[in-house]
């Protein structure tokens, strides 16, 4: 069978896409047995002749449909003791989800509930504003990135990348991320995406036990022999007892674990310190952003998005992890600290859009060279913002025009604060480092310049955000292990080898891998 592509296709945004299916169809003489649009993106240079640009994929027979078994594991060697997956994040669930492809039925700890636990427990915590330290917006089956809004892009170009979409979509995420320029699922259609994975471990003989968290790690002769857990449900017994003995340990537990980071470094695991970016969530009107983005016609189009960098400053400042249409969400782990996030659901049809907007910080900043200064350096300002919030979880807030001239709010304007546990009028610079104050005000002004209305005085700025990545990166050599211990494998966001959700699972697959080919040895 003869495939054949067409790239470059540009169609108004209001045209039908059954044009591409005629056009196909012109290029082959006759009937269509196989189409696939393979890329769709936005031109939007232009705000008076916006269209999408295509590449299609079509043949004159049908594909054949593929064959996969997914419900026998193939007959391989085993390892004698458990492998264990430490969190559920993206980098666990796809490590998980490989390590059976190889006939590997691993352990999965996570120390917070499942998704339909976590949802309970965060909408309490908006309510009550009491913390559950292990269930939250950090810690829970899917990791952080279940409350993020499920964006796929990634700046890296990992051969994995696309493995992982189409993972994703086997478990239930919509076809569409395989071929849209900036795929994402929503936070809402990422939930079930979670659970079908878990399902899906537990149905091939692995296991998954929430709430249950890694306490400590024992070495001998350079490698990993046995683990300590601890059930944090007191109706539940775990049953593996307090030890467990692992041929490997895989730990894939998300930037935010800094117990057991400093269980870690107590171990002699390798790790040193990364930089990393901190500074504040922005929000505006959706509209606001759609108009300037894409003129009159946005009401015609998907929610706009936008990523900013800006050089105004020594440091740089960027805006990330933008969330069309969506809600700033309190993402604490730990009590006494305050902590933002962003979060949309598949339709992004709220009213305000936000971003993170921060600037890089270095070891510098620290005021230390230990591995853990930089996690030190996020808890200042996280109960710098608990007290600036007032001590119960509220968040700090300003107006943008009050940030610019540094005085405290007193009013909200056009744009209301969306984070779900109150707010409080605050001036941010008491809750941010100088240079951070500093570098964010020059870039606001710097990046009204390329997006019009990105400085607009109403626009409310929430802090902290301070849990962009890792603050450090566990050292591993090319076989996935701890260039320290044997048998240990550092693995996603956590231990520094990733930035987002597609990174995260495309290493989580990598390990896998290695994991793999240390029992072949």
């Amino acid at each position: 069978m003869r495939l054949l592509t067409l790239s470059d296709i540009k169609l108004p945004i209001d045209k039908d896409e059954r044009e591409l299916v005629r056009i196909a169809q012109k290029k082959l003489g006759g009937k269509v047995g196989h189409f696939a649009i393979r890329k769709k993106s936005l031109d939007a240079r232009d705000k008076n002749n916006l269209r999408y640009v295509y590449t299609i994929e079509f043949s004159k027979e049908r594909l054949p449909k593929e064959k996969r078994e997914f419900d026998k594991l193939p007959d391989r060697k085993r390892p004698d003791e458990p492998v264990v997956v430490v969190g559920s994040g993206p980098a666990g669930l796809f490590c998980a989800v490989r390590l059976l492809d190889h006939g590997i039925r691993p352990i999965v700890l996570e120390r917070g509930g499942s998704v339909e636990e976590r949802e309970k427990k965060t909408n309490a915590f908006f309510s009550t504003r009491k913390l559950d330290g292990n269930t939250n917006i950090q810690f829970g089956e899917g990791g952080a990135g279940t409350f993020s809004d499920g964006k796929l892009n990634t700046q890296t170009h990992s051969p994995l990348n696309r493995e992982v979409l189409e993972l994703f979509v086997r478990f239930g995420a919509p076809e569409e991320i395989l071929y849209l320029a900036k795929p994402h699922i929503g936070s809402d259609k990422l939930k079930t995406v979670v659970k079908n994975m878990r399902e899906y471990i537990r149905a091939q003989g692995g296991e998954v036990l929430f709430n249950t968290r890694l306490e400590e790690i024992f070495i001998r002769d350079g490698r990993i022999r046995e683990i300590t857990i601890k059930s944090l449900d007191k109706d539940m017994v775990c049953p593996y007892g307090e030890k467990l003995p692992v041929s490997a340990l895989i730990l894939a537990i998300g930037h935010s674990a800094r117990d057991t980071f400093e269980m870690l470094d107590r171990k002699g695991v390798p790790m040193r310190q990364k930089d990393f970016a901190v500074g504040v969530r922005v929000e505006h009107l959706q509209s606001s952003i759609g108009l300037a983005q894409y003129g009159q016609a946005y009401t015609r189009l998907p929610a706009a998005d936008y990523k900013l960098v800006s050089h105004a400053s020594e440091r740089a400042a960027f805006t990330f992890c933008m969330c069309p249409g969506g809600y700033v969400m309190p993402a604490a782990s730990e009590e006494g600290g305050v902590v933002v996030n962003g979060m949309s659901n598949y339709a992004r049809d709220g009213v305000n859009a936000n971003s993170a907007l921060i600037a890089q910080v270095t070891g510098a900043d620290f005021g230390s060279e230990h591995p853990l200064a930089g996690v030190e350096f996020q808890r200042k300002l996280e109960r710098a913002a608990f007290v600036a919030g007032g001590r119960d979880y509220a968040a700090p807030v300003q107006r943008i025009g009050d940030f610019l001239e540094n005085r405290t709010s007193s009013y909200f304007g056009d744009v209301l604060p969306t984070y779900a546990a109150g707010t409080t009028f605050a001036n941010l610079s008491d809750v941010l480092p100088v240079s951070v104050t500093n570098t964010l005000k020059a870039s606001i002004l710097d990046m009204d310049r390329r997006l019009k209305g990105f400085a607009n005085p109403d626009g409310i700025l929430t802090a902290v955000e301070s849990r962009t990545s890792s603050p450090l990166r566990m050292e591993r050599d090319e076989s996935m292990q701890s260039v320290g211990v044997r048998g240990l494998y550092p693995c996603g966001e956590g231990a520094g080898y990733a930035g987002g959700i597609t990174s995260s699972a495309a290493d989580g697959l990598r390990v896998a891998e290695g994991v793999f080919y240390q029992f072949l040895e």
